[in-house]
C-alpha cells in the first residue's frame, strides 16, 4: 500500500485539485494538535515559477549549515512521500500514518481539502520529528495558501507570472497581490526578478504589512552565468558586498543561476544568529538535488531530457536551456500538457526546437484535466506532430527516432517517464 493510499485511508480524502480558500481549517487542525507549526523554525517560499527548485536550495544550504531541516513542497513526480521530507529522504510511511491517524477526525470535522490537510500532516510531523527548520513551498497564491499558517524567518517570492488565473485573478496585478500576501510584519520578503507592474504592486503590499524588502538585482547580484553540460556556474555578490561568491548547481539553465542567487540572499536575510556562511551557501547549492526540471539522463546510448514546464514561463526557461545545451539531434519532444493550461502559447517554442513532435496522454493525469492530443494536434500545421495516446507506446516511439528526447508538460508527464525509466526522485 503506497504512502497516498495510508493517507487516503485515514483523512478520508483524495488529492482531487479542490480549492477552497482560507486559513481557518488548517488553524483548527493545527490547533488541534498542539500548534506543531511553532516548534521549528520556517522559511515561506512563493512565486509563480521556480519555488520549488529555490525551496530545495534554500533547505540543501541550511542542511550544510548543520540544521535538521524539512521540505514541504508540492505536487509530487512519481509519489506522495516526495512532499514531505528530511533532507532528501522522505519520511517513513508508518510515521505519516500515525500523525494522519491524529488528524483525521479533525480534518473531517473542519472539512479540510486534501492539501490542507497534507500541510497540517507536514507541519505535525516535522514537529515530532524534531526539525529545527522547515521550508516550505507555498501551494497555490499566497495570501489564503495553507501554508500560510506559517510565521518564518524569512520568506521569499520568485516571480509573478500567468498562472492559475481561474483561481488568483484575471490580471498580472491580481495576481501579484495574492502571492503577495505572505508578507508579515517585520519578517523580511526577498524577491526575485519581477515584472514592473508586479513588482509595484508586491512592494506595496509588502510595504503596508511592514515586511523590510530586498530583491535581487538591487540589493544582491549575479553574474557570469555559464551553462555546461552538467552544471550551472555563476558569481552572486551579496548585500554590502563587493566579493562575488562563485557557485555551481547541478540544476542546469540560466533560470537556475537566478534562482540560485535567489536562495542565497534569502538565508542572508535571515536573523543573524541562524545565517549559513558563504561556505555553507557554495556546498549547499552545489548539492542540491531536484529533479524533474531539465534534468539529463542518459540510458542505452541515447538522452533524456525531462522537465516539468507546466506553463508558458516555465517552457520559456526550457528551450532556453535546451539551446543551451550541446545535445545531440534528431530531437524529439514528447508532450503531454493539461487541458486547463494555456498550450497555445505553450507548444510553438517546443515544437520550433524538435525534429518530431509526438503528441500523447500521461497515465496518472486526472481524467477530468487531461488534454484531447488529437484535438490539439489538429491545430498544428507547421511542425511534424505525431499523435500516440498510448505512454509508454509514445515514448518507445521517440526512442526510435531520435538521438535525444525531451519528455516534458506537467509534473504528471516527467513523474510517468521517470517511472518507466527506472530513474529514481530521490538520491
Amino acid at each position: 500500500m503506497s504512502t497516498a493510499d495510508v493517507l487516503e485511508g485515514l483523512l478520508g480524502l483524495q488529492p482531487t485539485g479542490e480549492i477552497r480558500w482560507g486559513l481557518r481549517r488548517v488553524r483548527r487542525m493545527l490547533h488541534s494538535v498542539g500548534q506543531p507549526h511553532m516548534a521549528f523554525r520556517s522559511v515561506h517560499i512563493g512565486g509563480t515559477n521556480g519555488k520549488g527548485s529555490v525551496a530545495a536550495m534554500v533547505a540543501s544550504i541550511l542542511g550544510c549549515a548543520g540544521h535538521r531541516v524539512g521540505l514541504y513542497t508540492s505536487p509530487h513526480l512519481t509519489e506522495f512521500g516526495e512532499r514531505i521530507r528530511i533532507g532528501s529522504q522522505p519520511l517513513d510511511d508508518e510515521f505519516l500514518a500515525a500523525g494522519a491517524r491524529r488528524l483525521g477526525p479533525i480534518a473531517a470535522e473542519v472539512g479540510a481539502t486534501f492539501f490542507e490537510a497534507t500541510t497540517a500532516l507536514a507541519f505535525l510531523c516535522f514537529a515530532e520529528a524534531e526539525v529545527d527548520f522547515v521550508v516550505a513551498e507555498v501551494g497555490l497564491g499566497g495570501r489564503l495558501d495553507a501554508t500560510n499558517a506559517l510565521l518564518p524567518e524569512v520568506a521569499a517570492i520568485t516571480n509573478v507570472a500567468w498562472d492559475h488565473s481561474d483561481y488568483l485573478g484575471h490580471t498580472l496585478s491580481a495576481i501579484a497581490r495574492e502571492k503577495a500576501g505572505i508578507s508579515k510584519p517585520g519578517i523580511p520578503l526577498v524577491l526575485g526578478r519581477l515584472e514592473p507592474e508586479a513588482g509595484r504592486i508586491v512592494r506595496e503590499v509588502a510595504n503596508r504589512a511592514g515586511a523590510p524588502l530586498l530583491q535581487l538585482g538591487y540589493d544582491a547580484g549575479v553574474r557570469r552565468i555559464r551553462i555546461g553540460s552538467d552544471r550551472t556556474e555563476l558569481e552572486y555578490v551579496g548585500p554590502g558586498s563587493r566579493e562575488a561568491i562563485k557557485l555551481s548547481s547541478p540544476l542546469l539553465g540560466a533560470h537556475q543561476a537566478w534562482n540560485s542567487g535567489l536562495a542565497a540572499l534569502t538565508v542572508q536575510s535571515m536573523p543573524e544568529r541562524y545565517r549559513p556562511t558563504s561556505a555553507d551557501i557554495v556546498n549547499g547549492i552545489a548539492s542540491v538535488w531536484w529533479p524533474g526540471r531539465l534534468q539529463i539522463e542518459r540510458r542505452d546510448g541515447r538522452t533524456w531530457v525531462l522537465d516539468a514546464a507546466h506553463n508558458p514561463v516555465a517552457v520559456e526557461a526550457l528551450t532556453q536551456g535546451l539551446t543551451s545545451l550541446d545535445l545531440q539531434g534528431p530531437l524529439a519532444m514528447v508532450v503531454a500538457i493539461m487541458g486547463d493550461k494555456p498550450w497555445p502559447e505553450m507548444l510553438p517554442p517546443l515544437l520550433a526546437l524538435a525534429d518530431v513532435s509526438i503528441f500523447t496522454v500521461a497515465p496518472s493525469s486526472p481524467a477530468e484535466r487531461r488534454w484531447d492530443a488529437r484535438e490539439v494536434a489538429g491545430t498544428i500545421s507547421s511542425y511534424s506532430v505525431e499523435v500516440i495516446e498510448d505512454f509508454d507506446s509514445a515514448l518507445a516511439r521517440a526512442a526510435e527516432l531520435a538521438q535525444t528526447v525531451v519528455v516534458t508538460g506537467s509534473n504528471h508527464t516527467v513523474g510517468d517517464a521517470m517511472q518507466r525509466l527506472e530513474i529514481s526522485v530521490y538520491r
